[in-house]
């Protein structure tokens, strides 16, 4: 017989799986996936160094994520998700840091996605949120968690991915991805 806390243990295991596989099905890949171009639209940004102020809250920032310019956009496309991680921090990495979508209209090939704060639940309307950052308990909660490693040097990036949102009954497309480094801190 099964002890109780097992028994929730492996209930809890199933879900996280199903809901993974939820997750990563959610967008299902084109064969010829667009390379999408990433820049960024502000000079504070150099892609080396995390800018002054824009760590998290629990180190003395008050961040916004970077404004972006993306082309090379599929035309199909009809919003933009930017995923943020930490590559030195595997719990991190793979949008730990949020995941962010912004809202195009279909046959925009060149979009610049401006800033929206961090530590929020609150976007401007364009914006959606596809997963909060992941790791609330150490700094505040919201959708965007600024680079948060207290300045011991780590690995931040951006991936971009045009998607094709499908309405409930369809399936939502990946049409292209992109990377950027966002800097050290």
């Amino acid at each position: 017989m099964f002890h109780k806390s097992k028994v929730t243990f492996f209930c809890l295991l199933a879900f996280i799986s199903l809901s993974l596989l939820g997750c990563t099905a959610k967008y299902q890949p084109v064969p010829d996936m667009a390379n999408i171009s990433v820049q960024f639209a502000s000079s504070l940004w150099d892609g080396k160094k995390v800018p002054d102020n824009q760590q998290c809250n629990k180190f003395g920032g008050n961040a916004q994520t970077p404004s972006l310019k993306v082309s090379n956009i599929p035309a199909t496309a009809n919003a933009i998700i930017v995923e943020y991680s930490d590559r030195s921090a595997p719990h991190m990495d793979n949008g730990g840091h949020g995941k962010i979508g912004y809202k195009i209209t279909p046959g925009t090939s060149e979009v610049t996605i401006p800033s929206v704060e961090g530590h929020t639940f609150e976007l401007p309307e364009q914006f959606f949120i596809v997963s909060p950052h992941a790791n609330p308990s150490w700094d505040k909660a919201g959708a965007y968690m600024p680079p948060c490693s207290g300045g011991r040097g780590n690995k931040y990036y951006a991936t971009i991915k045009a998607v094709y949102e499908a309405p409930e009954d369809q399936q939502s497309m990946l049409l292209g991805k992109g990377k950027i480094e966002l800097g050290k801190y």
